[in-house]
């Protein structure tokens, strides 16, 4: 129950459910609903890729005395798609030889020799195939939100209630969240750094700028000072990002005391890993407050995968901010796209789960006039979302701020009603699940969180 609890913080009293034994001994794949899960599951041995027909076992779920059995841990499957932990498939020979760490090295040391063309034709090979991955589901996975949303439907079912108090996902009952983040790679991106800056305060949007620490300590003081002047946040963006920070546990360790001590220095709470490269269970190393290095749906990233929501989860302490859309240098030069239309559809999916729509625009690729202009009609789109339709437009050091009170709030009985006691309870609003026509769907209070009631 604990990462069900920890999703909605729902009060104690709804902690309801169990797991069905004995589980498999082998973990692999399996469908619940509409969701694909990765774990050990009871009664079946699991199929090994995802690719295979997936046997569901939302029919094998039971209730007994208000309690709902699941046929697998609900809190280890979701660990598993969170960490990345299913087994990478549909790779082909191609794909494999390209991501190797040979290959990287190779890469990353002719990569400041190699004219832009051939770099994006290496780009495109490294991506071939992209298209059939079977998991996560492209162009936005939601696989960890659906099991909850499962979950909680059947806990309502299971205990005969007719709706199931939590506390909602964004502060004063925002819709959404959405950050705008911008990693400088390079001079002629630190070039950009002003203009950026210009562009997105007319709009009204602050934005987090990730910057390159070692060789550049100079600039990046420079740097960091102006953009801070003007309340824009900034992080740490890999340590040199020459791709080789997990290259194994030795050389990461060595490089995470740097980083760390970078970090102290320059007064950084959050960072992002050169290439959204990652290993997530490493990251007890780092002494960031939030990280936001792992992709949703990594089909176009440089290391395949995702953890599979759009919502922050922890890492151990370390919150992680997950990458929701897809990069301004994938779309452009991958994809070939200079059109909204992905990003879009995207926010658009990401919109209806109340999740966090994470964006990724570089400097060094958006001084181009074609460039800047879809970038302009992204922040026209995002500015509409927030005025139209009350999404929380925040800066990640924000984001964590909430999510970790959020974390520390509890709901508690009060007369008739509910209230939300902790940190920040006063932006907190209850919200109500419930199902109808057979779908799970949530209400939020519109005051503060003590003038919600059973009645209402």
């Amino acid at each position: 129950m604990s990462a069900f609890l920890d999703y909605y913080r729902c009060s104690g009293q709804d902690d309801r459910m169990t797991t069905t034994g004995p589980l498999s001994a082998s973990h692999g794949y399996f469908r619940f609903g509409n969701a694909v899960g990765y774990g050990q599951v009871a009664g079946l041995a699991p199929a090994s890729l995802a690719g295979h027909t997936l046997r569901d076992l939302h029919s094998s779920a039971s209730m007994a005395g208000g309690q709902l059995r699941l046929p697998f841990d609900l809190s280890a499957v979701v660990e598993n798609l969170r960490r990345e932990r299913y087994r990478k498939n549909g790779h082909g020979w191609l794909q494999r030889s390209t991501t190797s760490d040979a290959a990287r090295r190779l890469y990353y040391a002719i990569r400041p020799f190699m004219r832009v063309g051939v770099r994006r034709h290496l780009q495109k090979a490294h991506f071939s195939g992209w298209r059939k991955i079977a998991f996560p589901r492209w162009p936005v996975d939601l696989t960890v939100d659906r099991l909850m949303d499962a979950s909680m439907a059947l806990t309502l079912e299971a205990t005969g209630r007719d709706r199931i108090p939590f506390i909602w996902f964004w502060p004063e009952g925002a819709t959404a969240c959405a950050m705008m983040t911008h990693d400088v790679e390079g001079d002629r991106g630190l070039d950009f750094c002003d203009e950026l800056m210009d562009i997105d305060e007319a709009h009204g949007i602050r934005s987090a700028f990730q910057l390159v620490p070692e060789t550049h300590e100079g600039v990046w003081l420079e740097t960091a000072r102006r953009l801070r002047a003007r309340g824009f946040e900034v992080n740490l963006h890999d340590l040199n990002h020459d791709g080789r920070l997990f290259a194994n546990r030795a050389t990461f360790l060595e490089r995470a005391g740097r980083i760390n001590g970078y970090a102290r220095r320059f007064g950084c709470e959050g960072f992002r890993a050169g290439a959204m490269y990652r290993e997530q269970d490493w990251f007890e190393a780092f002494e960031f407050a939030y990280d936001m290095s792992v992709p949703t749906a990594a089909h176009l990233e440089p290391q395949r995968g995702g953890c599979c929501t759009v919502m922050p989860y922890f890492i151990g302490d370390v919150l992680e901010l997950p990458l929701t859309t897809t990069q301004d240098y994938t779309l452009f030069h991958i994809l070939g796209d200079y059109t909204t239309a992905l990003w879009e559809e995207q926010i658009r999916l990401i919109v209806e789960r109340h999740g966090l729509v994470s964006v990724i625009a570089h400097p060094d690729y958006l001084t181009g006039t074609r460039e800047r202009e879809i970038y302009l009609q992204l922040l026209r789109h995002l500015v509409d979302l927030r005025d139209r339709q009350g999404m929380w437009m925040a800066l990640p050091g924000e984001i964590n701020r909430w999510w970790r009170n959020r974390h520390r709030m509890r709901l508690v009985r009060s007369g008739d009603g509910w209230r939300i006691d902790g940190p920040d309870a006063a932006r907190a609003r209850v919200a109500h699940a419930s199902v109808k026509d057979g779908q799970l769907v949530y209400t939020v209070g519109s005051g503060p969180a003590s003038t919600w009631t059973d009645s209402a």
